[in-house]
């Protein structure tokens, strides 16, 4: 097991191999970890023959990559480069795991495609143990991709620009959907900004503290001209708002199903019911539309599926009486006598690629981050999640925690005694977006010139004012993992 991070994490110091890289240089990485197999004869050239397309102008575009460069740029070492290359190369079979440390930068789709063409290099792609595996941070992340929760994606990820799926959802839905894709999260706040977008409804989300340049995002949504929110908890989004829809806890309190990050879609059933006013999302949803005009009934959740798998060939064999029974299936899954897809690219290996054209390499570029240490700001921000937290704290923070901490900044020893700054003492920590104060954790296995502290608790501690809301063009990512700050000790009182 390689742990590819800056920091030592928990995770690393159970690796067999940390290589605790520079924030920002994933896709460094990833070319040299490349350049470093083709050199050495280590890709699979049957695969990539079979399966890909594209493979000579991304053999190009790694070709400078040697081990001196890339670490020069990553500062991993170059023999723990090498491992890496050959370790995955030669295995038998092998997985690339990422959270949103890959994710939350300018260049996130970058940085995914990179570790994509390590996977179609090697051919471990496809085939039982081995894969890339996007880890979600909650329970139905995949799920709502699945159900159209994407600004350019119908249902089962048909795309919305083709009139084709557009006509097959408008015949059921009896409305027209709008055929140029919608704004993703970001966007929308430039939306608000201009003065596009001048009305939101919210359901179960808390940007008010989970945006980056948090007092930006504040002030888009105090000006809206009007603000909804569906929350199981008065946020402070909600507190925002103009009204507030009490929902229920998707896991204990509604019927419907969630999907895992492998895509095995499981039935959930309410244990009890929604306390006080509060109701489930559907019923709260289908009464709005109702009282403005619409006929929607009350569609119970296993109408809703049965409707989802008219129109969703990827769910089409899964009929909720196989839910139940079976405990859960994989998409694709088309007709009711399909077992569920275990795993999702098997055609690759298939000896017509099961009709599709062969999986294209990409060439990408290494770009660090946007925002560049200078002398005013030295210190590398990232941010992150504690074990025992939950993103900003609205489901967790109320909970005893033994092991909880995160309202601390995290220094290098070295970095403290730079500083004259001592474990547990307050700071001031500045961006060029803000500042805040908050205690120092004092690390040892820190690396020098990177500070770390997490999200969670923004009442004690409102991080999000530091970081940096520069973002991915295509993915709409904010960089929430490179700001740069300097850290300043508080003059004594009195």
């Amino acid at each position: 097991m390689f742990s590819v991070d800056p920091r030592r994490t928990s995770s690393a110091k159970f690796a067999d191999v940390w290589l605790g890289l520079n924030v920002g240089t994933d896709v460094a990485l990833s070319n040299t970890v490349a350049n470093h197999i083709i050199t050495n004869n280590l890709h699979n050239k049957e695969f990539i023959a079979h399966a890909t397309q594209g493979f000579e102008a991304y053999a190009e575009s790694v070709s400078t990559w040697t081990l001196e460069r890339g670490s020069a740029v990553t500062g991993v070492p170059a023999e723990a480069i090498a491992e890496l290359a050959e370790a995955y190369a030669t295995a038998e079979t092998a997985q690339l795991l990422w959270t949103l440390g890959i994710t939350e930068h300018h260049n996130a789709v970058d940085n995914v495609l990179s570790l994509c063409n390590l996977a179609l290099l090697t051919g471990h792609i496809g085939r039982w143990g081995s894969g890339l595996v996007p880890l979600r941070g909650q329970n139905n992340v995949q799920g709502g991709g699945d159900m159209g929760a994407l600004p350019n994606k119908l249902p089962g990820f048909q795309d919305i620009v083709d009139p084709e799926a557009r006509a097959k959802f408008e015949a059921v839905w009896g409305a027209p959907v709008p055929p140029e894709p919608g704004r993703h999260l970001t966007l929308m706040f430039e939306g608000m900004e201009t003065g596009d977008m001048r009305a939101v409804y919210c359901i179960g989300e808390n940007p008010a503290d989970s945006e980056a340049d948090v007092a930006h995002a504040r002030k888009m949504l105090g000006q809206l001209d009007m603000l909804v929110v569906q929350d199981i908890f008065l946020t402070r989004t909600a507190e925002l708002a103009d009204v507030v829809f009490p929902a229920s806890v998707g896991w204990a309190e509604s019927d419907g199903t969630v999907t895992s990050s492998e895509r095995r879609v499981q039935r959930v059933r309410a244990a009890v019911p929604p306390p006080g006013d509060a109701r489930d999302d559907i019923e709260i949803i289908t009464m709005l539309a109702n009282h403005m005009g619409a006929d929607w009934g009350k569609p119970t959740s296993h109408e809703l599926w049965d409707e989802l798998r008219s129109l969703s060939p990827l769910h089409q064999g899964m009929s909720w009486e196989r839910l139940e029974a079976e405990g859960g299936l994989q998409w694709p899954c088309p007709s009711e006598d399909h077992p569920g897809s275990p795993f999702l690219h098997g055609w690759l290996w298939t000896e017509d690629l099961g009709g599709r054209d062969p999986s294209p390499f990409s060439v990408v570029e290494h770009a660090g981050p946007i925002e560049e240490l200078t002398d005013e700001f030295p210190l590398r921000l990232t941010t992150g999640r504690a074990l025992d937290s939950y993103n900003t704290g609205v489901q967790s923070g109320s909970m005893q925690s033994p092991i909880r901490y995160g309202n601390a900044i995290d220094l290098s020893t070295a970095d403290a005694e730079r500083l004259g700054v001592a474990d547990g003492e307050t700071v001031r920590v500045v961006s060029p977006r803000g500042s805040v104060e908050m205690p120092v954790r004092v690390l040892e296995d820190l690396p020098v010139g990177l500070t770390f502290t997490t999200f969670h608790f923004p009442e004690l501690v409102d991080v999000n004012v530091l970081t940096n809301d520069a973002w991915d063009k295509r993915s709409g990512t904010a960089e929430f993992k490179a700001a740069s700050i300097r850290i300043e000790k508080l003059q004594p009182v009195g």
